[in-house]
């Protein structure tokens, strides 16, 4: 049997899920785009949902973190835009799971530091860079599928991903979430300290020209997770993915 198949009689099982008529398309594979604020636990979500599903998972911010990485290794000065759009060219990423693979090593534990993701924050509103990462984003989608969160992956790389997500919550909930974090680290950071950090993200987010958050877009679903717990979120998630075919065998 054909692995994608027009013959709604032929369905094609694997380890992880069921493709059904409603998924049987040629040449297609299917996405899952997630966003959302920030500390609604999108990227914990979308993991999960990628493990539940057997489908490949990209954290999309992450590629904005690595290309600030590799342009400081090799000496790329972050404020010459021509030259940093052109060290991206050179980057060939690889995802296993959640770490990220960089000349054989994972440099997450590095690149997730508050370091990195202030100079990715330098670079990622340039529009021709994230033109470049767009592209290796989409390269990521890839047999049995993908779940693809962050930024930009629910309109501009995978307007037509089967589902998307847009994940809030309450915003003191999300700050209590990051004080968990915080005292992890043993950070000095209060909750209302951190409530004022997220309502300012919020609105630099939902303002911003390139890249901007935005709730709901065409054929879109919102999940408030105020009063669920990770795997309430997760089954939702699931749900939806079962309306478009995407049934696991879990």
């Amino acid at each position: 049997m054909a692995l994608w198949t027009t013959n709604v009689a032929e369905v094609e099982q694997t380890p992880a899920f069921i493709y059904t008529k409603n998924m049987i398309e040629v040449h297609q594979i299917p996405v899952i785009a997630i966003d959302g604020t920030v500390a609604s636990g999108k990227g914990t979500i979308a993991f999960k949902v990628a493990e539940t599903l057997g489908f490949h998972y990209l954290n999309s911010g992450a590629l904005y973190r690595l290309a600030a990485y590799h342009c400081i290794k090799n000496r790329v000065d972050l404020s010459h835009t021509e030259a940093v759009i052109e060290a991206a060219k050179a980057l060939s990423p690889q995802f296993i799971g959640k770490q990220v693979m960089y000349e054989g090593h994972d440099v997450w534990p590095l690149i997730s530091s508050q370091e990195y993701g202030n100079h990715a924050s330098v670079i990622s509103p340039v529009p021709e860079l994230r033109e470049v990462l767009h592209g290796l984003q989409r390269d990521m989608a890839k047999f049995p599928g993908l779940v693809a969160e962050g930024r930009d992956m629910r309109v501009t790389v995978f307007p037509d991903a089967k589902v998307k997500l847009y994940l809030d919550a309450d915003v003191y909930v999300r700050a209590k979430r990051r004080l968990h974090d915080e005292q992890h680290i043993h950070s000095s950071k209060t909750l209302e300290g951190l409530v004022q950090e997220l309502q300012l993200r919020d609105h630099k987010d939902m303002t911003r020209e390139h890249g901007r958050l935005v709730a709901l877009v065409p054929g879109g679903h919102i999940i408030d997770s105020t009063h669920l717990n990770v795997q309430e979120t997760v089954d939702k998630v699931i749900a939806l993915c079962k309306e478009v075919g995407i049934i696991p065998l879990k």
